[in-house]
């Protein structure tokens, strides 16, 4: 069983330099410009408002950081505190080329040089299934040794057996077994536990 006892936002911060100075492992959430992020950080914290929604795509401009404490077991539950870290979404954004460039140099550097990274949880609509985007950063974080979970979000839009086809196909596309890629639905949150152990277990190497 686990329980959150607290969830806040932290800061947001333009680059690697302006990251909190923490020892939290941070659990890294990358994904396409409105594919479900903030949806994913509120229904994992069973909390409504901690990250804002936005139906703009290109909305999240800047690294979120979010501090989490959580129990895990019910007799003399363990304590453990993590992070998880929203990043703008890539794919697409109504700001200029040159402004762009400079999202993905910070990003890269700090997907590079951030020694805190415990886990990247990469998020795919699974309405659309990978797009060109989705897979070459998959193929980059995997390049970098990043440990990685691939979440399908949006599932409640689909029916049963769409779920089904599309997880093949996503698997198929990033050339990885299918039960590498976990079904969400920040509507249901009805594996909301089996998710969680998942980044306990991600985290945990």
């Amino acid at each position: 069983m686990i329980t959150i006892s607290e969830a806040s936002f932290v800061t947001s911060a333009p680059d690697l330099k302006a990251a909190p100075n923490w020892a939290l492992p941070e659990v890294v959430l990358i994904g396409r410009s409105n594919v479900g992020k903030s949806t994913f950080i509120n229904a994992l914290c069973n909390h409504k408002n901690l990250a804002r929604t936005s139906n703009t795509p290109g909305k999240t401009r800047l690294m979120n950081f979010y501090q989490i404490a959580l129990n895990k077991g019910k007799n003399a539950p363990q304590k453990i505190s993590l992070a998880f870290v929203d990043l703008p979404g890539y794919g697409y954004a109504k700001v200029s080329k040159t402004e762009q460039a400079e999202w993905q140099k910070n990003l890269t550097t700090y997907l590079k040089h951030r020694t805190e990274i415990a886990l990247c949880v990469q998020l795919i609509d699974a309405r659309h299934g990978p797009q060109d985007s989705d897979i070459a950063m998959f193929d980059w974080l995997a390049q970098q040794e990043l440990p990685q979970l691939v979440i399908m979000t949006k599932t409640d839009k689909l029916k049963k057996n769409e779920i089904a086809n599309q997880r093949t196909l996503t698997a198929n596309s990033l050339q990885v077994d299918e039960t590498h890629v976990i079904p969400f639905s920040g509507v249901k949150t009805d594996n909301r536990e089996g998710l969680w152990h998942l980044i306990l277990e991600g985290i945990a190497g």
